[in-house]
C-alpha cells in the first residue's frame, strides 16, 4: 500500500509485517512489555473511539507530555487518524513554558505521564481555560482519569465507519502535528508540520534493514522532530521500536535488546569514547600499549582508499581489541545515526572502525527535520559531513554561507504567528536556518557554525565559536565548553571539566584535592590544561585562539538546563549563570 498520510503507517506494517514479534516494546517491572502490531492498531483505534466519544473533533489540539513509550505512539496515531492535531510537549520544560504552551496552542484535551509530571503540571492547569479533558498514564492520588479508561470507553463506543470516514477526509497536506522547539530565548515557537512534510522524509531515507535483524533502540525524547521521525521511519521499514529505560540503562538495554539501528547525539558517543579512554588508562604496561595502538588506529579509519596494511592492521585490532569493546557495548549495529550537532570526524571513524558505523545527519524542526543525511552508495557518507541534501530537497548557501532549503520537507509555518513565519520563509519559498555551512566537491553538506553564535571582535574579526569549541572538545580533560567575545579584544573560554577524567589523571600524577573544586584550583591542574589550551590553540589563527579561560566545576547537563533536550549547549543560560566569572575574564 502506499503511506501518504503519518497514520497509514499502521496498515503499511499491518499489511506487510504482520510475523514481526513486536512492533512496540517497553520496559516495567523488569521485564519487556511487547505489542504487536495488532495490538498497536487495536489500541489505537480504542483511544480514537474513546476521544470522538468525548467529542474531539477535527482540528483539535491535543497535548502529550511523557517519556517514550508505547502508549505515546498510540495516542500521537490516534490523534492524526481522527483529524485532531498532536502536540506532544517535553516533559522537561519549565512551569512557564508549559503555560505558555498549552494556553497559546489552546489545547482542548491533554495526556500525562506519572505523579511527577501531574505534579508539576497541576499549578498550571487551572490557567489553561480551553482544556476539557485530563487524562494520566500511571498511578494517581487526584481526580483525574487513566488511559485505560479511555481504552474502555473507546471498546464501549466502536464507530468503524465514522473513523474511516474521518481519515478518508484527511489530506496529506493538512497538518498534523505542532511541535513547540525548546527555544532557549523567548517563548517556544509552535512549528507546523503536514502528513506529507515527514511522509516525504520517510520515502526518501527508506533503506535495507540489516538481514540479520529488524530490531531499533530509541532514547531521545520522541517529542523531537528527530526522534520522532526516525521512530515513523522504523516502522515504515518493519523495524520493532524497543524504548530505553533512561539515559544510565542504555549500555543494558542495548545488550538485551541486541538493536541494529539506534539514533544517538555526538554527546551520547563522546562519553563511550570517553570511558573507553579511560578504561585503557587502567591497563597494565603492555596491554596499555596495545590498547592505544588499536584505539588511536580507529581514529585514522576512512571509509575509502586506506592502504592494504592499513586495513589489515584493523583487522588484527579487531580481533584482539574492538570485538571485546563491542560485546562490552552490545554492538550489533548496521547503522547509528547522528544529529542535533556535529559530530567531531575521528569519533566519526573510531565508531565506524569499531562496527558502529555512524551516519550523521543535519536539519531542524522546521524542515521535518532532514534536510541533509549520510545515505549509502556513491558519496553518500564521508566523515566530517552531513551527507548529500535529501532527494527532492534545495539546499544553496545565501549570505554569510547561510544554508537555505526548499521542498517538500519546509514547514507550514510558525502556529498563529505569520510575521515569524515570513523571517524565516522567504517569498520564494526559502527557509533560512540561520546555520552556516559549505559544500564539499562531491556535494556533501559540511556544517560550520551558527549564525547567532558568531561573534565579532572589537578588531572587526569574525569568530565562529562552535569551530573552535568542537576543536577543543577532541580533548578527554575537556567535557563542555563556551567560547566568547562579542566585542572584545580577544576571544575567552569557560571550560567545564570532564571530572571523570580529571580525576582519574589527579591519581595518576599525585594530585591532592578533595572535591573537583579543589582540583581545578591547584596549580599542577592550571598549568595542565594551560597546556591543553596552548596545543589546541594551533589550530587557529591569533585573532580566533582562547587568550584567557578558566575551569568551572559544574557539569553542564539537561536537567540542570544547561544543555537543550538533545543536549546542545545553551549558550544564554550559560552566559548568565557565569555573569560575574566571564566579566573577570574581560577585566
Amino acid at each position: 500500500m502506499r503511506v501518504t498520510r503519518i497514520f497509514d503507517l499502521l496498515d503499511n506494517y499491518l499489511e506487510n509485517y504482520p510475523q514481526q514479534d513486536a512492533a512496540l516494546a517497553y520496559k516495567r517491572n523488569g521485564q519487556w512489555r511487547k505489542y504487536s502490531i495488532q495490538e498497536y492498531v487495536e489500541l489505537t483505534n480504542y483511544i480514537s473511539y474513546g476521544m470522538l466519544k468525548l467529542g474531539v473533533k477535527p482540528g483539535d489540539n491535543i497535548g502529550i507530555v511523557s517519556g517514550n513509550r508505547p502508549q505515546w505512539n498510540m495516542l500521537d496515531m490516534a490523534i492524526m487518524q481522527i483529524g485532531a492535531i498532536s502536540i506532544p510537549i517535553y516533559p522537561t520544560i519549565s512551569q512557564e513554558d508549559y503555560r505558555y504552551i498549552l494556553n497559546h496552542a489552546e489545547m482542548k484535551m491533554i495526556f500525562i505521564e506519572g505523579k511527577d509530571l501531574r505534579r508539576k503540571l497541576e499549578p498550571v492547569l487551572p490557567d489553561v481555560t480551553t482544556l476539557k479533558a485530563i487524562y494520566v498514564f500511571d498511578e494517581t492520588d487526584g481526580d483525574y482519569k487513566f488511559l485505560d479508561q479511555l481504552i474502555e470507553l473507546g471498546k464501549e463506543n466502536q464507530d468503524p465507519d465514522k473513523l474511516k470516514a474521518l481519515k478518508d477526509a484527511i489530506q496529506p497536506g493538512d497538518m498534523a502535528t505542532i511541535i513547540y522547539t525548546s527555544g532557549t530565548t523567548g517563548n517556544p515557537k509552535g512549528v507546523m508540520l503536514s502528513h506529507s512534510n515527514i511522509v516525504g522524509q520517510l520515502e526518501n531515507l527508506k533503506t535495507t534493514p540489516s538481514g540479520w535483524s529488524k530490531t531499533s533502540l530509541s532514547f531521545l525524547p520522541l517529542c523531537h522532530a528527530y526522534e520522532r521521525m526516525l521512530v515513523y521511519l522504523y516502522q515504515f521499514l518493519g523495524m520493532s521500536v524497543y524504548y530505553a529505560e533512561s539515559l544510565a540503562t542504555i549500555a543494558d538495554n542495548i545488550k538485551e535488546v541486541n538493536p541494529t539501528m539506534m539514533s544517538a547525539v555526538p554527546r551520547l558517543l563522546e562519553k563511550i569514547f570517553d570511558k573507553l579512554y579511560l578504561a585503557g588508562k587502567k591497563q597494565p604496561f603492555l596491554k596499555r600499549k596495545l590498547y592505544f595502538w588499536a584505539f588511536n588506529l580507529a581514529t585514522t579509519y576512512q571509509l575509502e582508499g586506506m592502504s592494504g596494511w592499513k586495513q589489515w592492521q584493523l583487522k588484527l585490532a579487531d580481533k584482539l581489541i574492538y570485538s571485546k569493546w563491542r560485546a562490552a557495548i552490545g554492538g550489533n549495529f548496521d547503522i547509528v545515526v547522528s544529529g542535533g550537532s556535529a559530530i567531531q570526524p575521528h569519533m566519526a571513524s573510531f565508531f565506524s572502525a569499531i562496527g558502529m558505523p555512524v551516519f550523521e545527519g543535519y536539519g531542524l524542526s522546521e524542515s521535518s527535520p532532514v534536510i541533509a543525511v549520510s545515505q549509502r552508495g556513491k558519496n553518500g557518507r564521508r566523515f566530517g559531513t552531513v551527507g548529500l541534501p535529501l532527494p527532492g530537497v534545495e539546499v544553496r548557501l545565501g549570505e554569510r554561507d547561510e544554508i537555505m532549503c526548499r521542498g517538500h520537507n519546509v514547514m507550514l509555518g510558525y502556529y498563529r504567528d505569520p510575521e515569524l513565519t515570513a523571517q524565516v520563509i522567504d517569498a520564494d519559498g526559502w527557509l533560512h536556518t540561520g546555520d552556516t555551512g559549505r559544500f564539499t566537491e562531491a556535494g556533501q553538506l559540511i556544517i560550520t557554525g551558527r549564525l547567532k553564535s558568531i561573534f565579532k571582535t572589537s578588531f572587526g574579526k569574525y569568530v565562529n565559536p562552535q569551530a573552535i569549541e568542537s576543536k577543543f572538545m577532541e580533548s578527554p580533560l575537556i567535557d563542555q565548553m563556551i567560547v566568547l567575545g562579542e566585542n572584545k579584544k580577544f576571544a575567552a573560554a569557560l571550560i567545564s571539566p570532564d571530572s571523570a577524567y580529571l580525576k582519574s589523571w589527579a591519581k595518576i600524577h599525585r594530585v591532592d584535592a578533595a572535591t573537583i573544586e579543589e582540583l581545578i584550583q591547584h596549580p599542577v591542574v592550571l598549568k595542565r590544561y594551560a597546556e591543553e589550551v596552548k596545543k589546541y590553540n594551533h589550530n587557529f589563527g591569533d585573532f580566533e585562539q582562547v587568550k584567557r579561560w578558566i575551569l568551572v566545576p559544574d557539569e553542564w547537563t539537561q536537567p540542570n538546563g544547561m544543555l537543550s533536550p538533545t543536549l546542545k549547549i545553551k549558550r544564554n543560560v550559560i552566559e548568565e549563570r557565569y555573569k560575574e566569572q566571564i566579566e573577570k575574564l574581560f577585566s
